[in-house]
């Protein structure tokens, strides 16, 4: 039962060397999070008055997430995997996110907005050269901002980048001020080959930018900073990062080509051609426990007073695993932050504290139960979406939703699996997706809740796939059949059983297991 790391935001998956894990899946697999100070390069003497520092939702003492480029008094552009949203929105109203424009400092200085808008042209990053997003800015600046360029820069063409991200390779510590400088800093490089960055592929294709010996480029939360050519005394924007591509290697780097994005770009600046909201699936009720998913649920016997109880994982419990046979019940909480729900956007729409971790187990099915510190009246009050905890097990042939913090994709029960084993646990009647469905298990999605088909009631939680193959080994769960057989194909996605659970709870959200026919 290998633990799935959820990540509910972006700053959960950033520690990866590259650019965006978001970009890195699309690109690698066809199929978000910020890019990589500028390596190679050195502290700028003058700042830009178009340079910008989109900040929300970092791992960075400083804020900065992303680089962005001021366009027109009210509008930057960024690179589209920057403006994400809890549940991919591709265009919308976005909370908390603001921008420094035209200083040399990601805390001091220029000027500071926040972004009341945002679009990006595709919600996944494929074509990559597509991989661009537009930020309305609430107020407009007095900074100057840069033009566009005309024409995508030629093989040859000298260009200098900038960025507050990662100065040097193999830097993760976000709190380290050599690795990640709050000052500004820049390279001059040039356009490379395409084909050291990507395939002609015959889509819109990205500028491949940098070097490799010494590496000079971009480093980790410089995504959408710019590709400067000169114009006049001046710069033009060639392009804006978007991260390393499919040859594997670091340097050099990809950029949109802002030139073969303009008539998108003007599109919506002029206001002649915007997009309408995109405002993404409805992931109400979606859970934050730990690293894990959840759902806030109540059985048919709790009270509007009661304490509200949130289901996730056994295997999501992080003091520790129960073992196997064995149960934790009525022990300390051990989550170390509040347990938020979201609201039909993806952002927080209310937050509890676990006080007590009510039932644990990983045998026969995979759960834990959360007592939180309000009640299902208060959760209320405050909009949260509470569900019903199903009394009927699942069969073959329902139709589910899964909860998640980025979807709500639509599941089929393939098979009841008699037995699920691995790493020494078992399972019993474990639910088996159909392999042609939209719904998986993978890492990040552990504990998310399976729903019946009106989103109302939770019919299980998702918990395992197996990974590489192997038979009953961590991470790659078998099925057991009545006769014995083993089974373990490589990417089946597994969810367990929860009916049982309702009839163990009692009034003020007590656990149990003598209601229910089990043992302590």
């Amino acid at each position: 039962m290998l633990i799935e790391f959820r990540g509910h935001g972006p700053a959960s998956v950033i520690r990866m060397r590259i650019r965006s894990l978001a970009l890195a899946l699309t690109l690698m697999t066809a199929t978000a999070a910020p890019a990589a100070a500028v390596i190679g390069g050195t502290e700028s003497a003058t700042p830009y008055d178009f340079m910008v520092s989109l900040q929300y939702d970092s791992p960075r003492p400083d804020g900065h997430r992303c680089g962005a480029v001021l366009i027109a008094p009210q509008w930057a552009v960024t690179a589209g995997h920057c403006a994400n949203t809890p549940n991919g929105a591709t265009a919308g109203v976005p909370r908390g996110w603001k921008v420094r424009v035209g200083s040399l400092d990601t805390t001091a200085g220029g000027e500071v907005t926040d972004i009341d808008k945002f679009y990006r042209r595709h919600l996944s990053y494929n074509p990559p050269g597509e991989d661009i997003a537009l930020l309305h800015l609430r107020e407009p600046v007095r900074a100057k901002p840069i033009r566009l360029a005309g024409s995508s820069p030629a093989v040859g063409t000298p260009v200098r980048i900038l960025g507050w991200g990662a100065a040097s390779t193999g830097c993760d510590d976000f709190a380290d001020p050599k690795c990640f400088p709050g000052k500004l800093r820049e390279a001059d490089t040039e356009v490379v080959p395409l084909d050291r960055c990507w395939d002609d592929d015959g889509s819109t294709l990205p500028l491949c930018v940098g070097r490799t010996d010494p590496p000079v480029g971009p480093g980790t939360t410089d995504s959408g900073g710019p590709a400067l050519i000169r114009s006049g005394d001046g710069w033009a924007l060639a392009g804006t990062v978007i991260g390393p591509g499919i040859r594997g290697a670091d340097f050099p780097d990809m950029y949109t080509d802002v030139a073969k994005n303009s008539a998108w770009i003007d599109g919506i600046v002029t206001g002649t051609d915007v997009p309408p909201d995109a405002p993404g699936p409805n992931v109400e009720g979606t859970a934050a426990v730990g690293e894990c998913n959840g759902a806030v649920v109540r059985a048919p016997v709790s009270r509007p007073e009661d304490p509200a109880l949130v289901l996730t994982n056994g295997h999501c419990v992080p003091s520790g695993r129960p073992a196997p046979g064995k149960a934790l019940i009525d022990r300390p909480a051990d989550l170390p932050r509040p347990v938020t729900i979201a609201g039909r956007d993806g952002y927080p729409k209310a937050s509890a504290r676990a006080t007590r971790l009510v039932y644990a187990t990983m045998t026969g099915t995979d759960v834990a139960l959360y007592r939180l510190d309000k009640t299902y009246a208060q959760l209320a009050r405050e909009g949260a979406k509470v569900f019903r905890l199903t009394t009927s097990p699942m069969r073959a042939g329902d139709r589910l939703l899964m909860s998640y913090a980025s979807g709500r994709p639509k599941c089929a029960i393939e098979a009841v699996a008699p037995h699920l084993r691995e790493a020494g646990y078992q399972q019993d009647a474990a639910v088996r997706y159909a392999a042609s469905d939209t719904c998986v298990s993978r890492p990040g999605l552990s504990g998310s809740a399976l729903l019946s088909p009106d989103g109302n009631t939770v019919m299980g939680v998702n918990n395992t796939h197996n990974r590489d193959g192997e038979s009953c080994t961590e991470g790659n769960p078998c099925e057991v059949g009545r006769d014995g057989t083993v089974t373990a194909v490589k990417g089946r996605g597994y969810g367990q059983q929860v009916h049982r659970i309702a009839a163990c709870l009692t009034k003020g959200s007590r656990f149990d297991l003598r209601r229910c026919g089990g043992k302590k």
